[in-house]
């Protein structure tokens, strides 16, 4: 557990006392942000609120502890300050940890070109943490998926790339040139974790039920071992990766669609947040083959009988 991260989200809930605009003003959603309140809790093995319908109050344990959590913090913040002061200039990012190591090189060796005495600092957060990151200013820009909704964020060019099925080489499917979502149906499926990619997670889910496909269960994770294992499928880009198998999807119903995302408030002036960005479409488009959004126009599903509509 990240103690200091948990301790943050505890100061910001016991100064709103309520959840609600707890979680705006950490810009995340509020049940994630229960339930790290609930592991914090857990760790100290106290209660440091008490909740009702109508209020949220701290615990005699909760206010004892929020002076030291917000020294805590605060000490943390300057020891993140001073390293930066120490090492020049520093560009923090936030990346999907799915994301291709090589795109993630690219990234840096891009930026690298067009800004060598800046140093970027590349963290592996799913959207939901790049969210609260970016809203703490943990991480200066992100690389997020949507779709993702917060308040205080503004967002760069969004790309595009349709997703494909990912599937054991020896699975019957890759006998076929393209696959129809419904032929999945009654397979499990691996999916990037529901409390760091909410957006997708819904809206994959959304478009598997409406073509016919309805996992028999869904596995979180960024790990391809269950594919791998014939037990599970997944989508993703097209790759070639021992030992699995990637075919298209009938009218790439399942896409991939990302952008930087950062603060409003600290964008005016930073010219390094809009040249990252620059970077990141380029890199995207090159290494990943993304393209921007609707630049490619939708293709009509035929559907199967008995499919949902």
């Amino acid at each position: 557990m990240d103690l200091v991260r948990h301790l943050r989200y505890f100061t910001v809930v016991a100064e709103e006392l309520h959840f609600g605009n707890a979680a705006i003003r950490l810009g995340m959603a509020q049940p994630p942000l229960s339930q790290r309140i609930k592991r914090l809790e857990e760790e100290l093995g106290v209660r440091l609120f008490d909740r009702s319908a109508r209020q949220v109050r701290l615990t005699e344990a909760g206010r004892l502890l929020l002076g030291e959590a917000r020294e805590i913090v605060t000490r943390v913040d300057r020891l993140h300050e001073l390293a930066r002061q120490g090492q020049g200039t520093v560009l923090k990012v936030g990346v999907p940890p799915d994301l291709a190591a090589a795109a993630i090189a690219a990234l840096v060796a891009g930026f690298r070109e067009i800004k060598p005495e800046v140093r970027l600092a590349p963290a592996e957060i799913w959207t939901a943490d790049q969210v609260t990151a970016l809203a703490e200013g943990t991480i200066d820009v992100g690389l997020v998926r949507h779709p993702v909704s917060a308040p205080g964020l503004e967002y760069g060019r969004v790309l595009v790339q349709a997703q494909g099925a990912l599937l054991a080489e020896g699975d019957p499917l890759t006998a076929v040139g393209e696959v129809h979502l419904a032929d999945l149906a009654g397979r499990e499926l691996v999916m990037p974790p529901k409390v760091g990619e909410p957006g997708l997670h819904a809206e994959v889910l959304s478009e598997c039920r409406r073509h016919g496909f309805v996992p028999a269960q869904v596995h979180e994770g960024a790990g391809l071992g269950l594919v791998l294992a014939g037990a599970a499928v997944a989508f993703g880009p097209k790759a070639e990766l021992p030992g699995l198998a990637w075919r298209p999807l009938l009218g790439s119903p399942i896409m991939s669609r990302v952008s930087t995302a950062w603060r409003m408030a600290t964008a005016s002036g930073n010219d390094l947040i809009g040249e990252f960005s620059a970077v990141a479409v380029r890199t995207l488009k090159e290494r990943a083959g993304m393209t921007d959004e609707g630049a490619v126009p939708a293709r009509r599903i035929s559907r199967r009988p008995g499919m949902l509509a």
